[in-house]
């Protein structure tokens, strides 16, 4: 902000200058007006103003010139001339009259100036804290003490800027409290001396009043928004402000040096006191630009000079913790709590950087003191108080940080309701409310939290899209679709956007959203080209389209952005069994058990595989041992473990793993039909003899396929689609979103196409465990 404030200062200074340059045309000969240097500086005076308010003072420097300079004048001439018209002695002099007529139309431009300028803050001053100008809230006479001390500091700075600091608030300079204080006989010089150059200027004709004349104006008037003399501003001392003052001050010591510079006995020493101000004056500049190389090097160059500045601490340890050194940032905003045990914004600071280091506890005793320095609400009692906006912060910081705590949710939101009694248009506040709801599982009044803060923020697509998750909690996915498509008008790259919407498209089962869901996909994908959700879900859409090849392509490229992506490789590995290659999927479930040993869907799967094309009994036991390993009561894979027994013709074995397996599921009557055929093989063929299957086709398919199609393996389809419905904050450069999909989850919501399809792979596995009922029963 410093450089930004500075540089306006500069254009302001620019526009300034040209303004005075081009009044100085506005005298033609023989005393005319010429207009177009007045229009020209009216121009230019706007410009100005528009680049700092500053800038409209240049209307009293032209004022300044045109009487005493272009118009010749001195103040007693003019005295003398207002006496005799009052005296009735005398008229106006013609040329008076035009000056007037230049003057007016000045003065009238500047008031209408000065009136855009009051309507475009609303006729309302900017709010300061005490921290920025202590003096500006002080009671009498330390205020006026310490305004009037603050002028000859200026002046000093001036004179010899050797000690040059980028910050003067908070106890920078402390206050002058006292008549018997010391520091007021400096003010005392400082006027003393003001007041000497002012009668000189305007009481003797000659070329050296007028040079002091036009010095002191370039001087005295440009300071004067800065000086608190009609208003506080929002700081103690900034040099920026006295660029314009320096040309002034520049002169006065130009004048001065060819004063002595004339005198043929100290015309030696002139010249070598100007030749020495030049060289330590480019030293100190050349030295200066070392301090502006980075934040850090700037604040402490201004530590060096000003250790009583809580904000320059401050500074310091934001320049750090934008550099991730949060241990040192920490020792820096521990000493500014120090150097301003009352700042909020200090408290605030440790707060944030104890709970980057990972201490909450640490993290919340600072946000604790700094909501108690906050003013205080007095039930039954009405007050105004002044709060800095990012103060409220406060409230925002504590809540986030106890929210992680499920028994102190009631607590946080306590704290979001604090803030928005303090500020009812804090609308992160409304933001952050609504996502603390939606974990407390209240979707409806986290809808009106979104609801309150839209009102206050329309043009806001995060906002428009955690009020879509909101609808997703409360089972609207029509609404929450409209939303969505709300937050993709206002931003087309809302990525989260993109990517939730074309899943609920897809989810939604109907094929005509199919297309534009593929569009947002892949509009995604150009946005976010590394996430490997985007092309899995690509892959999902494809399989819902019957499209095998291109699935197999969205899949594999996902896979190889995240070669542990879980969904990715089971549901390549489905694809791979659902369109007989089957061969092609053992690879790729080897891939997948060596990243999750315990996923149960693909060892049935490889079981399936190796019992039914690989003809590996072996190695399909090995897989459903370890499922049942994992989950004992898991009853498909105890029931293709019976089959295994049957493949290895131990019938008892068979039979007593059959009578488990209807113990774990009584109402499945395909087990109970297993177990009969079963013992009536034993009954018939003896207890020493045990036929084995036959090798085209076992119970383990028909059974998976009548009891578990649905429920498994082409729910796992649906890993990781679901979104999470925990609506974040909405910005910066420091906002939360909603994640984009939930790892591991399934959603057993299919669309009608998918029922179809099951239906059918169902009535076809009732088919084959006919057959194979028939074979056991040796028909």
């Amino acid at each position: 902000v410093t450089g930004v404030v500075g540089r306006a200062e500069l254009l302001s200074s620019i526009f300034f200058l040209a303004a005075f340059l081009s009044y100085t045309k506005s005298k033609g000969p023989d005393n005319t007006i010429v207009w177009t240097p007045i229009a020209v500086t009216v121009f230019l005076v706007a410009v100005a103003t528009l680049c700092k308010e500053q800038g409209i003072t240049v209307v009293g420097i032209c004022c300044v010139y045109e009487v005493f300079i272009a118009q010749g004048y001195t103040l007693p001439v003019l005295l003398d001339t207002a006496v005799q018209i009052l005296r009735g002695k005398g008229s106006i002099p013609f040329s008076m009259l035009q000056t007037l007529l230049k003057l007016i139309v000045l003065m009238f431009s500047t008031l209408l100036l000065v009136v855009v300028r009051v309507q475009v803050i609303q006729s309302q001053l900017p709010v300061f804290t005490r921290f920025d100008n202590p003096a500006a809230v002080s009671p009498s006479p330390a205020r006026q003490l310490t305004f009037n001390y603050l002028l000859p500091v200026n002046a000093w700075l001036l004179l010899n800027p050797s000690e040059l600091c980028c910050d003067w608030t908070m106890g920078t300079i402390p206050l002058v409290e006292s008549l018997l204080d010391v520091r007021n006989v400096a003010t005392l010089i400082f006027f003393c001396f003001l007041g000497s150059l002012i009668v000189f200027s305007l009481r003797y004709p000659g070329d050296s009043s007028k040079t002091v004349l036009m010095a002191l104006c370039l001087i005295v008037l440009p300071f004067i928004p800065a000086s608190n003399l009609f208003f506080p501003v929002g700081f103690v001392v900034a040099e920026r402000v006295l660029y314009v003052p320096s040309m002034g001050f520049c002169i006065l010591v130009a004048h001065g040096w060819r004063k002595l510079s004339n005198k043929s006995v100290l015309r030696k020493l002139s010249w070598v006191c100007l030749a020495a101000v030049l060289f330590t004056h480019a030293l100190k500049t050349l030295h200066r630009n070392w301090d502006w190389e980075s934040e850090y090097t700037l604040f402490m160059s201004a530590l060096k000079v000003n250790k009583n500045n809580a904000k320059l601490w401050n500074n310091v340890g934001h320049a750090l913790e934008n550099e991730k050194n949060f241990e040192r940032a920490l020792q820096f905003f521990i000493q500014a709590t120090q150097v301003q045990p009352d700042d909020i914004g200090a408290h605030m600071n440790v707060g944030r950087t104890y709970k980057n280091l990972n201490k909450t506890k640490e993290a919340e005793e600072s946000y604790m003191i700094a909501k108690s320095l906050m003013p205080q609400i007095i039930p039954g009692k009405k007050y105004a108080a002044r709060v800095a906006p990012n103060h409220l912060n406060v409230y925002i910081n504590l809540a986030n940080l106890i929210r992680a705590n499920e028994s102190r949710l009631e607590e946080a939101d306590q704290l979001y309701r604090q803030a928005i009694s303090m500020r009812p248009d804090f609308k992160q506040a409304y933001i952050s409310r609504g996502e603390l709801l939606l974990k407390m599982n209240k979707p409806l009044k986290a809808k009106e939290a979104y609801l309150r803060a839209l009102e206050l923020d329309r043009t806001n697509a995060d906002l428009w899209y955690n009020l879509a998750i909101v609808y997703i909690e409360l089972k609207d996915p029509t609404e929450a679709l409209k939303n969505f498509n709300r937050a993709l008008e206002l931003n087309p790259t809302h990525k989260l956007a993109l990517f939730n919407s074309a899943l609920l498209m897809q989810e939604s089962g109907d094929a005509r959203l199919r297309p534009e869901a593929k569009q947002r996909l892949l509009h995604y994908v150009n946005e976010e080209p590394q996430d490997a959700n985007g092309y899995f879900n690509l892959g999902m859409l494809a399989m819902d389209d019957k499209k095998d090849v291109e699935a197999e392509v969205w899949m594999k490229k996902a896979i190889s952005l995240q070669p542990n992506f879980r969904s990715a490789l089971f549901n390549l590995a489905l694809l791979y069994s659902q369109t007989a290659k089957e061969l092609m999927a053992l690879p790729v479930l080897e891939d997948l058990l060596r990243y999750y040993p315990d996923h149960t869907k693909g060892l049935i799967l490889k079981g399936d595989i190796l019992m039914n094309q690989k003809k590996d009994i072996a190695g399909a036991k090995m897989c459903f041992e370890k499922i049942l390993e994992l989950d004992p009561n898991n009853v498909q894979g105890k029931h293709n473990l019976c089959v295994v027994y049957f493949e290895e013709r131990d019938l008892i074995k068979a039979e007593k793993c059959l009578v488990e397996t209807l113990a774990l599921a009584p109402h499945e009557e395909y087990i109970q039909r297993h177990l009969n055929i079963v013992r009536s093989k034993i009954a018939s063929l003896g207890a020493t003899e045990q036929p084995s299957l036959p090798a085209d086709r076992t119970v383990t398919a028909a059974a998976e396929e009548k009891k578990n199609s649905i429920q498994n393996l082409k729910e796992v389809k649906h890993e990781q689609k679901n979104t999470q419905t925990t609506a974040d904050k909405g910005y910066s450069k420091n906002k939360k979103r909603t994640e984009k999909n939930n790892v591991g989850k399934e959603t057993p919501k299919k669309s009608t196409r998918e029922i179809k399809d099951i239906e059918k792979k169902r009535v076809a596995a009732l088919k084959r465990l006919e057959e194979i009922e028939r074979i056991l029963n040796g028909e």
